[in-house]
C-alpha cells in the first residue's frame, strides 16, 4: 500500500535523576557525598534509507517513545543512559513541528540523520553540591524532562522527470516502455491509483528517474478526481512532461490548457517548473490533432515531441532529450553550490 502521508507522536527519555547517598566505609567516619548522576534519557532520530519507498510502516506505530535514564546510585555511581530510538524514513521526507508548522528535516540522502526529540539531561547527584561550608548536601536534581512533540510526515518522492497529463493519455504504458517500471495498464480512467517510479537509461549510460502520477481531471485543486493528491511528488523534478492523447476526438490544445490551470492553480512552484509537451498515442492520431497541439506548444514556448509508446516510435529522441535538460539541471545544481562553497 503506497502511504505518502501521516502523523506521529514522538516523546525522548525523561533524564534519570541524581543521587543522594553517603559513604558509609569502615574506618572513614565522615566519608562525605558520594550520590552519583542519574543517566540522560534517549533521544529520537529520523534516519534517511534508501530501501524505503513509503511510510506505509508508520500506520502501525504511531506513538514513538525513547528509554528513560536510569537514576543515580551510591558509590558514586550514574545512571544508564535511556536507549535512543531510530526511525527510518524514505529519502524525500518532509517532517514538520505539527505545532509550529516548522520544518525539522528534509532528507535527501541515504543514511542522513536527524534529531528530532532530545532526550532530558540527567540529574547531578549529592558529590557535586559539598563545598567546605556544606560537606553534606543532602539534595540532588532532578532528571529533566525527553523532548515531546507531533510530527507531521510527508514524502515527495525524488524523480527527475514527472509524467502528467489527462487519465488515459498514456504516461504508464510510456513509463512500462522507456523503464523497467510495471504499472497496471487499461482502457479506462484512473487505471494508476498511486505514483510509479521508473529508472530510465540514456544512450551515454546516464540514468535518471521518471515519476508516473495519476492522472489529473478539471478542478483537481479542490480535490476532484486523484492527480492532487499526488502532485507533491513532481515538485522536485526537472522538467514535467505534460501527455496529450492524440487518439481522441476532443481538441488536445484544450486539454493541455486543462492540465496547465490546474498546476497554476495547486502550486506556483509547478506553474513555473521547466515544462515538455508530448503528443502521444501517434500511431492512432487523428488527423489535424498534431498540428493543433504543436501550435499550442509553439505559443507556449513549450518543447514539443510525437511519441508512440506502443510502436516505439520516437520513444529514443524523447530519452535523450530528458537525459540532457536532467544532466544541465545537475550541472547547474552543482555550479551553484561550488560557488556558495567559495
Amino acid at each position: 500500500m503506497f502511504i505518502d502521508h501521516s502523523t506521529i507522536r514522538v516523546k525522548a527519555g525523561d533524564g534519570g535523576s541524581g543521587c543522594i547517598a553517603f559513604r558509609r566505609e569502615k574506618f572513614v567516619p565522615k566519608g562525605g557525598p558520594s550520590g552519583g548522576d542519574g543517566g540522560a534519557g534517549g533521544s529520537i532520530h529520523l534516519v534517511a534509507s534508501r530501501r524505503l519507498n513509503t511510510l506505509y510502516h508508520l500506520q502501525f506505530q504511531r506513538d514513538w517513545k525513547a528509554g528513560r535514564g536510569e537514576h543515580g546510585m551510591g558509590s558514586n555511581c550514574s545512571g544508564k543512559a535511556g536507549e535512543d530510538v531510530i526511525i527510518k524514513l524514505p529519502i524525500g521526507t518532509i517532517v514538520r513541528d505539527r505545532a509550529s508548522g516548522e520544518i525539522l528535516a528534509d532528507l535527501s540522502y541515504d543514511g542522513e540523520k536527524i534529531l528530532v526529540a532530545q532526550g532530558g539531561r540527567g540529574g547531578l547527584g549529592n558529590q557535586h553540591f559539598a563545598t567546605a561550608t556544606r560537606q553534606a548536601p543532602r539534595f540532588a536534581q532532578p532528571g529533566e524532562a525527553g523532548q515531546e512533540r507531533e510530527l507531521e510526515i510527508e514524502l515527495k518522492l525524488i524523480a527527475d522527470v514527472g509524467l502528467i497529463g489527462l487519465p488515459n493519455a498514456g504516461k504508464s504504458t510510456l513509463i512500462s516502455v522507456i523503464s523497467a517500471a510495471k504499472p497496471k495498464i487499461a482502457d479506462y480512467p484512473f487505471t494508476t491509483l498511486v505514483p510509479n517510479l521508473g529508472v530510465v537509461k540514456a544512450d551515454d549510460d546516464q540514468t535518471f528517474v521518471v515519476a508516473d502520477i495519476p492522472g489529473m481531471i478539471e478542478g483537481a485543486h479542490e480535490g476532484h478526481g486523484l492527480g492532487d493528491r499526488f502532485l507533491r511528488h513532481v515538485e522536485r523534478c526537472s522538467i514535467l512532461v505534460h501527455l496529450v492523447d492524440l487518439s481522441t476526438g476532443e481538441t488536445p490544445a484544450e486539454d493541455a490548457e486543462v492540465i496547465a490551470r490546474e498546476l497554476g492553480l495547486y502550486s506556483e512552484t509547478l506553474a513555473q517548473k521547466p515544462r515538455m509537451i508530448c503528443g502521444s498515442k501517434l500511431d492512432s492520431a487523428i488527423e489535424g490533432n498534431s498540428e493543433a497541439l504543436r501550435r499550442y506548444a509553439e505559443r507556449n514556448d513549450y518543447p514539443y515531441i510525437e511519441v508512440s509508446a506502443v510502436a516505439g516510435t520516437n520513444v529514443r529522441e524523447l530519452i535523450r532529450m530528458l537525459a540532457r535538460v536532467v544532466r544541465e539541471t545537475s550541472d547547474a545544481e552543482s555550479a551553484a553550490l561550488t560557488r556558495v562553497d567559495e
